[in-house]
């Protein structure tokens, strides 16, 4: 009996991802637990495997192609079967209009009760009185309000896509029937469609927005939209870390050095042991106070930037902690990175100082409620006594969630990671 291959949830709130690369080809047998295919989510690229054996009878969707959860990406066969024909009408006895109460979760009276509408062509879009759709789809139609009687799909054996929403609520022309073989699903679109190229902007080259960037585009903009940011800055004096970290990294191998954002990743971790009540996350009508400083470092890849997490960041020593930094950030830009590995965090850090940045103020990552943006560290004039000195003087930031995380609070957080920084030797012992 034939097995479908549905792209499974591979990380908290994935709705749909990329196939990456196929790892099979039609025909091929394969082994249960074998990979079938590189997926790449929102963070990573992961492995999918096969979850019983069989020979591979079709792969429903192309790579570089976009897929939603739940949607059929593959087919397994098993000995001497062969493949089922995509769009092959499905047995029935008589067409009919789909039952309304098994095949919509949404009925609309004025789309529905306008005309009769004529039943789609009996194919694997509609078994059994229920429409063959994807999870996003389904929410997209139920939040519109729009019936699914009548629409064909265009998704792998007449599954209803977003796309196929999106047409509809754009008011394009629906297809009168479904593709007589499978094709990849098509990439995402806007409900109100693609925008217009402004006008007079040149010749240009068209980039496709990647999964990557695309959840960093909508998490940022939500962040931005619907958190009270405030920010608090201070400046702090470097010459003693930049000393201390000399001798530490004294007869060690480059690739073994502690850097100064070790440093301060260590500051960070702990200043919110030392001010728990910053430690939190806003969670609507509770605020959660974590037990563990698990810190989120943001590295910068080639898709975008990922936030790896140093879990219990207060409990390790310096050494540690720039090592376990190190191993996470190569497997952010290689695109390793396991689900566990980038989900979570309760306070992030962002350093840009690398790029000659003197300050900034980052967004902040909900659910967490703050997040340190770290500047440049240069040669500043400073007072000393009566007297003004040259200083190693780097500027940090803090973004806050006014909504958990009050100023005075927030002050007392900064004070504790300029404290750090600025007494070294304390984030030794």
């Amino acid at each position: 009996m034939a097995v479908d291959i549905l792209l499974p949830s591979m990380s908290a709130g994935m709705e749909d991802a990329v196939i990456a690369r196929w790892l099979v080809t039609v025909g091929e047998r394969v082994a249960k637990g074998q990979p079938l295919a590189e997926v790449e989510t929102d963070k990573a690229t992961m492995e999918l495997e096969a979850e019983a054996e069989g020979i591979v009878g079709a792969l429903s969707v192309a790579e570089g192609r976009r897929a939603d959860v739940g949607q059929c990406i593959a087919v397994l066969l098993a000995e001497g079967e062969s493949a089922p024909q995509a769009g092959a009408p499905a047995p029935v006895s008589a067409p009919a209009p789909v039952s309304a109460p098994a095949a919509l979760a949404v009925q609309d009276p004025v789309v529905s009760g306008a005309s009769p509408v004529a039943p789609a062509a009996p194919s694997d879009a509609v078994g059994q009185g229920r429409a063959r759709i994807s999870p996003v789809a389904r929410r997209m139609a139920a939040a519109a309000g729009i019936a699914l009687d009548g629409i064909a799909g265009s998704g792998p054996r007449g599954r209803i896509v977003k796309l196929d929403i999106a047409r509809r609520l754009a008011g394009g022309p629906a297809r009168s029937e479904p593709l007589a073989a499978p094709e990849p699903a098509a990439p995402a679109a806007p409900a109100s469609g693609r925008s217009a190229v402004p006008p007079g902007i040149g010749p240009y080259t068209a980039q496709p927005v990647t999964n990557l960037r695309r959840v960093i585009a909508r998490r940022l903009a939500e962040a931005k939209q619907s958190v009270p940011h405030f920010y608090l800055s201070a400046d702090c004096e470097l010459d003693a870390l930049v000393a201390l970290r000399a001798q530490v990294n004294e007869g060690r191998d480059k690739a073994q050095r502690i850097s100064v954002n070790d440093f301060i990743v260590k500051a960070c971790a702990r200043a919110l042991r030392q001010v728990p009540e910053a430690n939190v996350i806003w969670h609507g009508d509770e605020i959660l106070h974590l037990a563990d400083v698990d810190i989120s470092v943001a590295v910068a890849t080639g898709g975008g930037l990922l936030t790896p997490i140093l879990r219990g960041a207060d409990r390790m020593s310096l050494g540690t902690l720039s090592a376990e930094m190190k191993a996470l950030a190569e497997r952010a830009r290689a695109g390793k990175l396991r689900p566990d590995e980038y989900q979570g965090g309760g306070f992030s850090v962002s350093n840009l100082g690398m790029y000659g940045v003197k300050t900034f103020s980052a967004i902040i990552n909900p659910p967490q409620s703050c997040i340190l943006a770290v500047g440049a560290a240069e040669r500043r004039p400073v007072g000393r006594g009566e007297s003004i000195v040259l200083a190693e003087v780097m500027s940090i930031t803090l973004s806050v969630d006014h909504r958990s995380v009050d100023g005075a609070l927030g002050a007392r957080l900064l004070a504790a990671i300029r404290e750090g920084i600025e007494a070294p030797m304390s984030l030794l012992l």
